[in-house]
C-alpha cells in the first residue's frame, strides 16, 4: 500500500463546497489498511489494529462502524499553518489533552493538564497528531467505555495500524481538510 499511497492523485477540486459524506472501506486482505472517498479522491488510510468494529469498547483497537461527523479540526499551529478547511479550527497547545479514563467525568473529551499531570497529550513529539479532525464517536450521550480519542489523524511512515483512528498522509489529509465540514457524513465501514 505504501507505494499506491505515493502515486495516489490528490487532487480535488479547491472551489467547492463541503462534501456531503466520505466513505472508509477496509482494504482487501488487510482489515488494518483502508481506502477513504471523497468525492473524486480517493486515498489509502490506516485503520485500527483490531479493523473495523461493529461494538467498539475502550481499548481494543477497533475502528468503529457507522456514521459519523466531523466536530473540529485540532492543528500544530507551531509546524504548520492554518489548513483550508470548512471546520471550526483549535490550534494544539501545551497542556491540551484528551480523556480516555471511562471513569471522569470528562470521558471522550477534549481537557487541558495541569504541569505533571498524566493524560494523552495531543501535542506529541511525533508527527501523527499534527492535525486532527474530531468527530463526534461515542458524544451524545458519552458512554463509559464505548471507546474515546477517535479521530483522523497522520499515518506512520509505514502505514502500521492506529490505536482505532483513520490516519493518512499530510498531503491527503490537506487535501481532505479543505472539503470537509460540520455536516459532512463519515461512514465507516
Amino acid at each position: 500500500m505504501k507505494n499506491k499511497a505515493a502515486s495516489a492523485s490528490y487532487t480535488m477540486n479547491r472551489g467547492a463546497g463541503p462534501l456531503s459524506a466520505i466513505r472508509i472501506k477496509p482494504a482487501a486482505g488487510n482489515p488494518c489498511r483502508g481506502w477513504l472517498t471523497a468525492g473524486a479522491l480517493t486515498i489509502p488510510v490506516a485503520l485500527g489494529r483490531g479493523g473495523i468494529l461493529a461494538n467498539k469498547r475502550e481499548g481494543d483497537g477497533g475502528t468503529p462502524r457507522g456514521s459519523f461527523r466531523p466536530r473540529r479540526l485540532w492543528w500544530r499551529g507551531d509546524r504548520h499553518s492554518r489548513p483550508q478547511t470548512f471546520l471550526p479550527a483549535r490550534s494544539i497547545g501545551d497542556t491540551d489533552a484528551w480523556c480516555e479514563n471511562p471513569r471522569d467525568r470528562h470521558y471522550n473529551q477534549g481537557i487541558r493538564l495541569g504541569e505533571g499531570q498524566g493524560g494523552d497529550r495531543l501535542k506529541r513529539t511525533d508527527h501523527l497528531y499534527d492535525f486532527i479532525i474530531e468527530i463526534d464517536h461515542n458524544t451524545r450521550p458519552r458512554i463509559a467505555g464505548r471507546g474515546s480519542a477517535v479521530f483522523l489523524h497522520l499515518a506512520r511512515d509505514n502505514f502500521g495500524p492506529t490505536a482505532g483512528c483513520v490516519a493518512m498522509t499530510k498531503a491527503a489529509m490537506r487535501q481532505l481538510l479543505r472539503r470537509l465540514g460540520p455536516k459532512t457524513k463519515i461512514i465507516i465501514g
